[in-house]
């Protein structure tokens, strides 16, 4: 059963996304596990709280006593965004149902994943240098989109916006992110993604130290740095990346989970950690990778 991870801060939760069980995008991926061994599985890792996947039911009244039997809270749920392409009515429109569970699961957050802008026809199937990008002159209008979108599910759902910087993204490297957040208002928060850093060419630490205070949520990520290298090297696609284990959880890769730990203890960060790795589950046992993360984070945290 879910328990309290004890060397976290108080007001700090440690929490699991599905993905290591079942892909979102890569439907095959995990194909055949159903939700309950999802579910069992991360609570018998020990994590508190897990994040939306697609094989979640999407009712409150179904969803709910499904978490309860396992002790485990919705912690959020990943968002299709495309404001960089259309305007806000449309996006709060689309937006409504999606936020209204959360909002019923208690959820405080919502992922916002931009999918707008990317490279037509299957993005993450594209090579890694397609990626498409914002003209320098569209910051300051999308920022304000992304704004007044947060103005609204805060308002009306209690959900702060986590901005999601991915790979393929319109806010890929240091500099897309640093621009957007320069132009954006308190009302876009960050979600700190540590290998999506990586990925998109710099130390998570940056996006630390430049806008620590707009850090909502967190997803712990690690990297496989010699097949991420080889996919980037060969200019092959985010998905194929996937396949190839480029990311797992961490204590399984390359980084260093010190800083976001001192980050965490020392910032007044509260929240969700969220381990978050996507993986093929024939090539990675979901609950022997996800105890290591938690292991992981446990001991890192238990670190001075």
């Amino acid at each position: 059963m879910a328990r309290k991870l004890s060397t976290l801060p108080a007001g700090v939760r440690l929490g699991v996304a599905p993905l290591s069980w079942v892909n979102d995008v890569l439907e095959d991926l995990g194909a055949d596990i159903p939700l309950e061994a999802c579910l069992a599985e991360a609570a018998e890792a020990g994590y508190e709280g897990i994040e939306l996947g697609r094989k979640f039911p999407r009712e409150a009244r179904v969803l709910s006593p499904i978490l309860r039997a396992h002790g485990l809270d919705l912690v959020s749920g990943w968002y299709n965004g495309f404001l960089a392409e259309r305007d806000v009515a449309t996006e709060i429109a689309e937006v409504a149902a999606h936020a209204a569970l959360l909002k019923a699961l208690g959820c405080s957050v919502m992922v916002y994943g931009e999918c707008g802008g990317m490279y037509p026809e299957a993005p993450l199937d594209a090579p890694l240098s397609r990626r498409l990008r914002l003209d320098p002159s569209d910051y300051a209008a999308y920022a304000a989109r992304l704004g007044e979108f947060g103005r609204h599910i805060q308002g009306e759902y209690g959900l702060t916006l986590a901005y999601h910087h991915h790979l393929m993204m319109v806010a890929e490297s240091f500099d897309e992110v640093s621009k957007l957040f320069d132009a954006a208002p308190a009302s876009v928060g960050l979600l700190l993604d540590t290998g999506h850093a990586y990925g998109g060419g710099f130390d998570y630490v940056k996006l630390i130290d430049r806008f620590g205070d707009r850090i909502v949520h967190i997803h712990l990520k690690d990297v496989r740095g010699d097949i991420f290298a080889d996919i980037r090297n060969t200019d092959r696609s985010f998905n194929e990346g996937v396949r190839s284990g480029m990311f797992t959880v961490p204590g399984d890769g390359v980084l260093d989970f010190a800083p976001l730990a001192r980050f965490v203890r020392t910032s007044g960060y509260r929240g969700w950690l969220v381990v978050e790795a996507e993986q093929d589950p024939a090539k990675a046992p979901p609950l022997a990778m996800v105890t290591k993360a938690y292991e992981t984070i446990a001991a890192v945290f238990a670190a001075k």
